[in-house]
């Protein structure tokens, strides 16, 4: 799919389209939405795959008539850099669980690499309780908020690369690649279930979207600093590269 400038011709004092932005921590998907929405008076916002408030990095935002193109941009694959911490398992699979369980006996190095290799690939993967996935109409999280844990049914998931970048016990930081889908978290929990130690994700990171990477981002602090014009200006100069971007 790629971008007709006859199809999407916009209006010249309403430039809107794909905004990457890079998420701080704490800040919710929705907040960098409506934070956009009020600051810019754009009436259709919308975002392209959630990071849960802990995370950072890129999440598209869609604009406009742009926000047709969530669903196609939410399914694409992504890559992440985190940290798994070994020794701990929360019933979220993150820090902001509780604690369930703790061990002080860790694997070494050889079996940690091992079994990374060993989440490579196709596989199925049981979504988190702590999760958007909506079951009955309900969503997952708010289901455990309530201390209600239901059965779910597991999505296949592909994982195309799954580096380990350094181990400093118990943190071990990764890269990862994989499908739409796929939770980190339970990616962590699973990897610590295997290594018969326990294991949370403790950091995460996403730096890329499809073709849209971190690097074609801008952060909250730079948008604060922009008025209306230069927000417009800054949109109507995005729309240029959309083509490449939307190669998807």
């Amino acid at each position: 799919m790629r971008y007709n400038p006859k199809k999407h011709r916009l209006p010249e004092c309403k430039a809107y389209g794909i905004l990457p932005v890079n998420k701080p921590a704490t800040w919710t998907s929705f907040d960098v939405v409506n934070f956009v929405r009020a600051r810019f008076n754009v009436p259709k916002v919308g975002h392209c795959g959630t990071l849960d408030p802990a995370a950072t990095g890129l999440l598209l935002l869609v604009l406009g008539k742009f926000t047709s193109l969530s669903g196609k941009l939410s399914g694409v694959d992504k890559q992440y850099t985190g940290t798994l911490t070994l020794g701990v398992e929360t019933d979220s699979g993150d820090l902001d669980g509780q604690v369930i369980n703790r061990s002080a006996d860790l694997p070494g190095e050889e079996e940690i690499r091992t079994v990374f290799s060993s989440f490579r690939g196709k596989s199925m993967q049981l979504p988190p309780m702590y999760s958007a996935v909506k079951v009955g109409g309900k969503k997952l999280y708010e289901l455990a908020r309530q201390g209600v844990e239901i059965e779910r049914e597991a999505r296949e998931i592909e994982i195309s690369r799954l580096d380990i970048t350094r181990i400093a016990m118990p943190d071990v930081d990764f890269i990862v690649d994989c499908s739409k889908g796929t939770y980190i978290r339970t990616l962590c929990s699973d990897i610590g279930k295997k290594l018969n130690c326990g294991g949370v994700l403790s950091a995460l990171h996403r730096t890329r979207c499809g073709n849209f990477t971190i690097e074609d981002s801008v952060t909250l602090n730079e948008l604060k600093e922009m008025d209306q014009e230069q927000f417009t200006s800054m949109m109507a100069a995005r729309l240029v590269k959309l083509s490449e971007g939307l190669s998807l």
